[in-house]
């Protein structure tokens, strides 16, 4: 093999790596920024105990989201009112998500595409990233919305209630993780 043609080579699994290297960036930031947006249910509704996960909250089918709004008002006293508004609150929330979801889904096939492609288009790699910070944003403002309507059904010791289960939660799961670095120390 000559010269030219080892360092052709070489500039050429450089560039495949460069490639592959990019679209896992790119599916990495497109992932963390879809996270906190699409968070879906946990499989048979397991795994949430006794707060308001928004993602799983608003996540999931009609059924699977008057789970949710059940779970979450048990032992709040809450009215059969209250859970009807709710529900449909959280049920309306969880439609318009799902489109704004699959919406997103098209936007990472559209990312895959662009940093899959034989010459990357740096243009189009920043318009996608535009229109999912787009879409983030939008999910987010939904499910304030969402949240803000609930606020308005349920009273305010009621909220005072599903506040202090959240902060339970996020203690215990701030205690999980810490046992977890212990038990498995990064090197």
């Amino acid at each position: 093999m000559t010269d030219a043609a080892m360092t052709s080579s070489k500039t050429q699994a450089i560039q495949r790596s460069l490639r592959w290297w990019l679209a896992g960036v790119v599916l990495a930031v497109s992932g963390t920024l879809a996270v906190s947006a699409w968070a879906q249910p946990v499989p048979g509704g397991h795994g949430h105990a006794h707060g308001m996960d928004h993602g799983m909250m608003f996540g999931g089918s009609p059924e699977h989201v008057a789970r949710m709004v059940d779970h979450m008002l048990d032992g709040l006293n809450a009215s059969d009112a209250q859970r009807s508004q709710v529900k449909q609150i959280a049920q309306a929330a969880a439609a318009d998500l799902k489109a704004q979801h699959d919406a997103t889904r098209a936007l990472h096939e559209r990312s895959m595409q662009i940093f899959t492609a034989p010459t990357v288009d740096a243009a189009a790699a920043e318009s996608v990233r535009q229109q999912l910070l787009t879409q983030h944003d939008a999910a987010s403002r939904r499910i304030l919305q969402a949240m803000l309507d609930i606020s308005r059904v349920l009273t305010p010791e009621q909220r005072a209630k599903i506040g202090e289960r959240m902060k339970l939660r996020h203690e215990a799961m701030k205690e999980r993780m810490q046992r977890m670095e212990r038990e498995h120390p990064k090197q």
